[in-house]
């Protein structure tokens, strides 16, 4: 596996991916683009054998961050896919000078939570029935 920031080309790919993983509630390919096109954008993308596997994106304003997407395709996950390509978001943030990174999860997303409290997030409060279809949401941060 191999982790590098998107490029334009992968958006497609990027956007195909987002509908497998978040149906209803994915963002579109112009969303992405438009995402893709901010000076405050990072995106990684993980591969294997020259597929996209996963990837991520978070949103930096001054000295914070958003962490946006994390997504991995459904025969890749649990195997350290997500973790990896989160390592190098927060790895990228610090490198812009991001202090302290933020994220939303559903509470139901059990393995993500655990991905997340093992890279040193921390849970910070529920938004109660965040999601469109009522699921609570976790607000979670890490000081970088």
């Amino acid at each position: 596996m191999t982790l590098r920031q998107w490029k334009y080309e992968d958006i497609l790919r990027i956007s195909e991916m987002e509908r497998e993983c978040f149906g209803g509630e994915a963002w579109t390919y112009i969303a992405l683009v438009s995402g893709f096109e901010g000076d405050n954008f990072i995106g990684v993308v993980a591969e294997d054998g020259g597929e996209i596997i996963g990837y991520g994106c978070l949103t930096v304003a001054a000295d914070s961050a958003d962490i946006e997407k994390v997504a991995v395709s459904e025969p890749f996950r649990r195997g350290g896919v997500g973790g990896a390509v989160l390592g190098e978001l927060l790895s990228l943030a610090a490198s812009r000078g991001v202090k302290k990174v933020f994220l939303e999860v559903r509470v139901s997303n059990s393995p993500a939570v655990i991905t997340y409290l093992k890279h040193g997030f921390n849970g910070l409060y529920a938004r109660v029935r965040y999601y469109p279809d009522g699921e609570d949401c976790l607000v979670m941060a890490k000081e970088l």
